[in-house]
């Protein structure tokens, strides 16, 4: 994968960078090409291997297209929440590691689900934080949304896919009691 300078990326549990410069390092006898990436919601700069983009799992913004997809995928119903919390724990932080939104998407609407039932645990309620703030910043870098509004209207898209949910899976903590 090549990006270009000024171009706008996703990166894992980061959110959204620019592509500020493709500069080389002498990293002894080898010259190493990397991009420099500038973390938009913090200003941050990370160094990343031109070779290791792809392996580390930045990839280009979503699309206007699939912006709409995500929109929709918000407030759909999802699958079974598992009653064990380091199976979901587990799965959670490795569904947000992988950089796609639309997991990002499932951890939210999860944990949203599961916050109806029980007050989250501190790591729990960092993963559904960092959850929405990946996809507020793909959102509002894709589509230029305004991001108060975005955010009440994934609040309220979330609300929906809860609702559908608990018609098929009603309670999770219960089923982990005998």
């Amino acid at each position: 994968m090549h990006l270009a300078i000024g171009q706008k990326v996703a990166y894992p549990s980061q959110g959204i960078c620019m592509v500020e410069d493709i500069e080389n390092k002498k990293i002894g006898a080898d010259s190493i090409s990397f991009y420099s990436l500038r973390v938009l919601s913090d200003n941050s700069t990370i160094l990343v291997p031109t070779d290791n983009a792809e392996t580390v799992g930045i990839r280009p913004i979503i699309s206007s297209i699939q912006c709409k997809k995500l929109i929709s995928h918000l407030s759909a119903d999802f699958e079974k929440i598992s009653c064990d919390w380091k199976t979901r724990s587990k799965q959670f932080a490795e569904q947000l590691r992988s950089g796609d939104v639309f997991e990002a998407a499932d951890v939210l609407k999860k944990l949203s689900f599961l916050s109806l039932e029980k007050k989250l645990s501190f790591r729990e309620q960092t993963l559904m934080d960092k959850s929405k703030f990946l996809i507020i910043s793909e959102i509002t870098n894709a589509n230029a949304a305004d991001e108060a509004m975005l955010s009440e209207e994934i609040d309220r898209l979330i609300s929906e896919a809860c609702k559908k949910h608990a018609r098929t899976q009603p309670r999770v903590m219960s089923a982990s009691v005998h």
